[in-house]
């Protein structure tokens, strides 16, 4: 018995993390001036909305993949 799968999956969540957060902050950084201007533009409002519901979807589907089907963490050894 080997206890390399027990640390391939913490260490995945890990990496995985550690190489798409600074790619999300670089995202959500960059809206920051959309938000604070859109609001006051005609339509603006809904624009920021669809904005930031599709970091929310974005963020959702980033954890989910992280989490392994139905939102767990995998067995150890599955695909």
């Amino acid at each position: 018995m080997t206890f390399l799968p027990l640390l391939i999956g913490p260490l995945r969540r890990v990496l995985l993390v550690a190489l798409l957060a600074p790619a999300q902050l670089v995202a959500l950084t960059a809206t920051v001036p959309a938000l604070a201007v859109l609001p006051f533009l005609t339509d603006g409002t809904d624009r920021a909305v669809r904005l930031l519901q599709a970091h929310d979807a974005y963020l959702r589907t980033l954890l989910a993949g992280a989490r392994g089907a139905g939102g767990r963490a995998p067995a150890c050894g599955a695909q």
